[in-house]
């Protein structure tokens, strides 16, 4: 079973807060990133790199080898799964990655989304998605840094 300490939608994926404050609060030593485009983004890559604290390795991998590799982990891994948007999650949950809690961190505004809480925006599929993780028994959890408190996920379903 590999050990997932942390899994995080956050539409910047590996950045500042990610890698100085959320790693060291729950320990991670792997930030892996589940997302099909950045899978194949050297670019990209190469940035979220250099955010990465030096004590953490990264990998960059789909939605469907997240599925097919993750429990080949070590036990030495200390894995925070980092997520673009949650339709990308339920498909990790659907595909047996065995997820217990979502922290939902940061969700841009765009067009079709409305802001729910401070830092997360939802369209329609968005929400559909939070709930079907819910009735799956994902536990969902809205909270940009560690040292704040949670915000109600029932903002989420209005």
């Amino acid at each position: 079973m590999p050990d997932i300490v942390l899994t995080r939608i956050d539409n910047r994926l590996i950045h500042g807060q990610v890698a100085t404050q959320w790693c060291g609060v729950v320990g991670a030593n792997l930030l892996l990133v589940a997302n099909d485009k950045v899978a194949t983004d050297e670019f990209r890559q190469g940035l979220m790199n250099m955010a990465a604290p030096a004590y953490a390795q990264t990998r960059f991998f789909t939605i469907e080898k997240t599925i097919n590799i993750i429990h080949k982990a070590s036990a030495s891994q200390h894995i925070a799964i980092i997520c673009e948007n949650p339709q990308d999650v339920l498909k990790l949950v659907e595909g047996g990655v065995p997820i217990k809690k979502v922290n939902i961190g940061n969700m841009h505004m765009a067009e079709g989304k409305r802001q729910v809480a401070t830092s997360v925006a939802v369209d329609d599929a968005d929400v559909a998605a939070f709930k079907k993780m819910q009735d799956m028994g994902v536990e969902l959890e809205i909270k940009r840094v560690p040292d704040t408190p949670a915000e109600s996920i029932d903002k989420l379903f209005k």
